[in-house]
């Protein structure tokens, strides 16, 4: 009886975005080809916003992506307390279902992911870049005319960050 010969581990072969105990740190990026990418931070989906994307996309299929807030950090450590909790989460991912269901009742295929983020833009323009989108369409909620001075406007930063290659569009439900 001989023994098999010990494989030999490389760097390469090692998972890169494993954790000391094995577990994965992160889902890998979605990467379905989609025409249009829907995007919330957070908020409801309205009827609108399906409707504008079966529109555009032509029959192709959409994205929905939802962006679970991440609040800052506590004298610059990450601070646990400062994620998302399980009911938001939740909360995120019944939004997303919700317009994938609406979507695919539209006639179109539909792709949905729910993502935490400091930085909703960045995690929307990786998103958008990743499925390879023609035209991203941002959620942008009813507010006050100081909040978006405050906040900032999600669609001009997302477009900012992909350029002149996507159009991205804010709408208003």
């Amino acid at each position: 009886m001989t023994a098999a010969p010990p494989v030999a581990r490389t760097p390469a072969s090692l998972h890169p975005v494993r954790s000391r105990f094995g577990r994965r740190k992160f889902d890998k990026q979605p990467t379905q080809p989609a025409a249009v990418l829907v995007a919330s931070n957070g908020e409801p989906i309205p009827n609108a916003v399906i409707r504008q994307a079966l529109r555009v996309s032509g029959g192709e299929p959409v994205a929905v992506v939802s962006i679970a807030r991440i609040y800052g950090s506590s004298l610059g450590l990450p601070n646990p307390g400062l994620m998302p909790t399980r009911k938001e989460i939740e909360a995120q991912q019944s939004i997303v279902e919700k317009a994938v269901r609406a979507i695919e009742k539209g006639g179109s295929q539909a792709w949905g992911q729910v993502a935490a983020s400091r930085k909703p833009a960045k995690t929307i323009a990786a998103a958008a870049s990743a499925r390879a989108v023609r035209h991203v369409l941002v959620v942008r909620p009813e507010q006050a005319r100081w909040r978006s001075v405050v906040e900032g406007d999600l669609a001009k930063e997302v477009a900012h960050k992909l350029g002149h290659t996507v159009q991205v569009e804010g709408v208003n439900p």
